[in-house]
């Protein structure tokens, strides 16, 4: 069995895509309102700031930046994944070893992470997860895909409304996924 490690800097920012199970699956946005419910909750208890994030049908990407004293993102993403799945009711198939530890099958157990190194490294990751949509053909702007950040930040004026950009790199995804 591969040994995954992770990356943890008190105060650091990072990015993530976190998929459900079944990647043909619209869960998440079909429940929007408790994912939103549930990354509220678990802020309220174990801040973090949301630098960008999109909500995809069967995934999500995140760019996350924690408070300084803090590195732990494993237990905010497992406390995510817990509250949507018990506030949804919903589950999907288990193996053996799921049911042996309560899990309900949603989710997939492991999840993509890596620790932003500086500014364009930033930037880059950022404007990945408001191009996503458009990558995944689900709209053909940016600003169409109604669970992204790009809203706030068109508001903010951190962005402009006709925002478009080539998608370069891969970051967390499977080619073909």
């Amino acid at each position: 069995m591969p040994n995954y490690r992770r990356s943890y800097a008190a105060g650091g920012t990072y990015f993530f895509t976190v998929n459900l199970a079944d990647r043909g699956s619209c869960v998440l946005t079909d429940h929007i309102e408790d994912l939103r419910a549930a990354v509220r909750f678990v802020r309220s208890r174990r801040p973090f700031e949301i630098e960008a994030m999109v909500i995809l049908p069967d995934h999500l990407h995140s760019v996350w930046a924690l408070p300084v004293e803090d590195s732990d993102f494993p237990t905010r993403w497992k406390e995510i994944k817990a509250c949507f799945t018990k506030w949804t009711g919903l589950s999907g198939a288990r193996s053996r070893s799921q049911a042996a530890k309560g899990e309900r099958g949603l989710w997939q157990r492991r999840y993509w992470e890596h620790q932003i190194r500086d500014e364009r490294d930033f930037r880059a990751h950022v404007m990945y997860c408001w191009g996503n949509p458009v990558k995944h053909g689900l709209v053909g702007k940016a600003v169409e895909w109604p669970y992204s950040s790009i809203h706030r930040d068109i508001r903010l004026g951190r962005v402009p409304s006709e925002w478009g950009a080539p998608m370069d790199g891969e970051f967390g995804e499977r080619r073909g996924a």
